[in-house]
């Protein structure tokens, strides 16, 4: 049996991630802040797939300690893991040159410093074992600067380099590092935006191609991956 770990997963493409990787039959263990969904994903994996094992976890990925608590009941939890996918992440819109201090520290902490976090706490048993697959959910933002996106356009560009840079670090320890790049997906980010549902996206889209580049040889990796609205950028 295979194991997941996924940040941010309570909704949207995380939340997507845990329920079709639990319907091919892998065990997940997934975090966020918000306890109702959290629970409320936990039954839906339950009713999957009720002989598998899934650890819902409360924690605020912006606070390191809770990432490394998070992290070790995990690993408890669950034994050896197969695939890490650094998903959570905030938006919170500006100009960067206006933001506040204590704004842009959380985007930093939520989006950047939660990946790092997890994954060096993951990491050394893949590096072990000579297996494993990071994925960092990075996005078009971290190719291209938004108007209005400040520090999540930072942030992204900030885990895109992360991410680029772990690859060349773990490929002769046999582990693969691959960054997802989404464009507007059907998510609560875009909940508000007024938009027929065929502009954007389907998170389950995000989560069938993880697990697809997973599926690959050992020998083969998938480093980076964009995905667009197939009518194009909002």
């Amino acid at each position: 049996m295979k194991n997941l770990i996924v940040s941010g997963a309570s909704r949207g493409i995380g939340r997507a991630i845990a329920l079709h990787f639990a319907s091919e039959g892998w065990n997940v263990a997934f975090c966020s802040r918000n306890i109702n969904n959290l629970l409320a994903l936990e039954k839906e994996l339950e009713g999957i797939r009720p002989e598998g094992k899934y650890l819902a976890y409360v924690c605020d990925v912006s606070n390191q300690k809770e990432v490394k608590e998070f992290a070790q009941e995990a690993v408890k939890f669950l034994g050896d893991i197969d695939i890490l996918v650094n998903n959570a992440g905030i938006f919170l819109p500006g100009t960067v040159h206006e933001m506040e201090e204590e704004t842009f520290t959380t985007l930093m902490r939520t989006n950047v410093t939660s990946a790092f976090t997890l994954t060096k706490a993951i990491v050394g048993g893949m590096k072990e074992r000579k297996k494993g697959h990071i994925f960092n959910m990075s996005s078009i933002a971290g190719l291209m600067a938004y108007p209005n996106g400040g520090a999540y356009n930072v942030t992204k560009h900030a885990l895109t380099g992360y991410s680029k840079t772990l690859r060349d670090e773990l490929k002769t320890f046999g582990v693969r590092v691959s960054t997802i790049y989404p464009g507007a997906t059907l998510t609560d980010s875009w909940a508000q935006a007024n938009l027929p549902e065929e502009r954007l996206m389907r998170p389950e889209d995000i989560a069938k191609s993880i697990y697809d580049i997973y599926g690959l040889s050992d020998r083969t990796v998938v480093e980076d991956i964009v995905l667009r609205p197939q009518l194009g950028d909002l």
